[in-house]
């Protein structure tokens, strides 16, 4: 089922590209990647931290020959979405330690439907632009099977506080907006610079209460009830671009 998901994703973006080139004048290509900051909103009390991670793109926009002032644009990405903890350890004279790094990484393939409004930047052919869009995510994989092995290996009760596989929901729904700048470096070839939100109007993860759990510590064995636990992604997003433009010239 989940080979089907990302094969319709693939269709509608190929589908939105053949559109462009039959109806737009002209159609450019976007390559673009940069650093994620993921965030994740969990419906308890523990503390999460930003996770630092990657996305790469690859987008089609439709390009005006005339003004070029608003465009719209079909945009599919790998981003790398999640959270972080960071657990310090002190000694004896209070001063840090040393830490360690749980990562919750979620690996999911995005397809954003959006328009953007340009406008000049100065006298010269650079504008800067406004755009925002909904956007369909599918989680391809997650790290949280790799972390309960960790923390079960040794012995680590936080564990229980952790996201399961179980409870990771596959598709999710939200929108894109953001900001940025596009530069001509030749007639056909340009940069693109923008910085984007990315917060999910569904969730990520949906877990109810799992009760009867029985763990080993220090204090000896009992049985607890593990939380129910919601969680939402919001990233932000650097973007470094290569625009490329298919330009369409009529002639009589």
């Amino acid at each position: 089922m989940y080979h089907s998901i990302r094969l319709v994703f693939l269709l509608v973006f190929i589908f939105t590209l053949g559109a462009f080139s039959a109806r737009a004048q002209s159609t450019a290509f976007v390559f673009s990647g940069g650093p994620t900051i993921g965030t994740q909103r969990w419906d308890n009390s523990f503390s999460r931290e930003p996770l630092f991670q990657w996305h790469a793109t690859l987008a089609a926009e439709s390009v005006n020959n005339d003004d070029d002032n608003s465009s719209v644009y079909a945009q599919i990405g790998y981003h790398v979405k999640g959270s972080a903890v960071r657990l310090r350890f002190f000694n004896f004279a209070g001063t840090s330690a040393f830490q360690t790094i749980d990562r919750f990484k979620f690996n999911n393939l995005s397809l954003v439907l959006g328009a953007k409004q340009k406008f000049p930047l100065g006298a010269g052919k650079s504008k800067y632009f406004y755009f925002g869009g909904i956007r369909g995510d599918y989680t391809i994989s997650t790290n949280l099977d790799e972390l309960a092995e960790r923390n079960k290996a040794s012995g680590n009760t936080l564990a229980l506080l952790y996201p399961l596989e179980g409870g990771v929901r596959r598709l999710m729904a939200g929108v894109s907006a953001g900001a940025g700048i596009q530069m001509p470096l030749s007639d056909l070839i340009g940069a693109e610079f923008k910085l984007s939100i990315h917060p999910d109007f569904t969730l990520q993860y949906n877990q109810p209460p799992i009760p009867n759990v029985i763990i080993q510590d220090i204090s000896g064995q009992r049985i607890v009830t593990i939380e129910q636990r919601q969680i939402r992604n919001v990233a932000v997003e650097l973007s470094v671009g290569l625009r490329l433009l298919r330009k369409v010239v009529y002639e009589d």
